[in-house]
């Protein structure tokens, strides 16, 4: 496989983590959204760090998580599920800035930092779990490491990075979590802080292309990979669905569309995807209304 997150352990289970490569699940997102450099990094390291939360759910668990900075990119809004299964997209995906001070693509200024993230939990109950958390620095990973920390109570370290090609194609995108669990001792704390902070940027790693594992080995040493599985670009969007939803406007809409234009077109927010009807098959929508 090419994209592809583990999950592991080190320090005998004190030490959760998680590391994917995700160079051809950022690419699909920058070529259907066209995102200019900045705005593809953006929503590269949300995906990323998304499809990590994701991976810690079960079953047909979702997740989704919005990210409002008040920036020039507008909102970032991004679903997963707990099958390495992603799908994202940015407000105004053509926005893109000269380098940062160090030397890296701008994204703290294209977020902003006068907002919110916010995370939606689909657990298959009645109601969903939600945490928010103020943006603390724009640039994502720090903004998902507050998140870990405030709203579930876990200390964490998340490192996302997407290096972008010059003709604004993905020439690698790449990250880690990493979680300490409840009763760690101080020493493996220390360890792991130590470790954390020597290490070159995980934007360095990636170009450097090293694998979730050997990025997990550079960080923590020895690791017990639990799993593996791929990580893709995903949309379950359907004409079919598409056709459903139409219908659900109801009669009365659809006769507009056929009267007004004589033809309707739909579009994903996620994929962008585009679905034509023709005059005919929107009369064959309103038709199926009076059942």
């Amino acid at each position: 496989m090419s994209d592809y997150l583990i999950k592991a352990l080190a320090y005998d289970g004190q030490v959760r983590a998680y590391a994917i490569t995700a160079t051809e699940m950022v690419g699909e997102g920058q070529r259907r959204h066209d995102t200019w450099p900045t705005a593809s990094a953006a929503l590269g390291r949300s995906m990323m760090a998304t499809t990590m939360l994701g991976a810690m759910l079960k079953g047909d668990n979702k997740i989704t998580v919005k990210i409002e900075g008040g920036g020039p990119i507008g909102s970032i809004l991004v679903d997963a599920n707990a099958k390495g299964e992603v799908r994202g997209y940015v407000s105004n995906p053509h926005v893109h800035f000269d380098l940062n001070a160090h030397g890296k693509l701008d994204v703290a200024r294209a977020v902003g930092t006068d907002g919110f993230l916010t995370v939606v939990k689909d657990l298959g109950m009645r109601d969903h779990f939600t945490g928010q958390v103020p943006i603390v620095s724009g640039e994502l990973g720090e903004d998902f490491t507050y998140y870990f920390a405030t709203s579930e109570q876990i200390p964490s370290a998340v490192g996302v990075g997407v290096l972008v090609n010059p003709d604004s194609s993905i020439l690698a995108a790449g990250g880690f979590v990493i979680q300490l669990m409840p009763g760690t001792d101080d020493e493996t704390i220390d360890k792991v802080e130590k470790q954390i902070q020597t290490i070159p940027p995980i934007s360095r790693l990636i170009q450097d292309g090293l694998t979730p594992e050997q990025i997990l080995e550079k960080l923590l040493g020895e690791v017990k990979i639990l799993e593996k599985m791929p990580v893709s670009f995903t949309c379950p969007c359907s004409r079919e669905r598409i056709e459903n939803a139409m219908i659900s406007l109801g009669a009365d809409e659809i006769r507009d569309m056929i009267e007004e234009d004589g033809k309707a077109e739909a579009q994903c927010h996620f994929c962008n995807e585009k679905y034509h009807f023709s005059k005919e098959e929107l009369g064959e929508l309103y038709e199926k209304t009076k059942f």
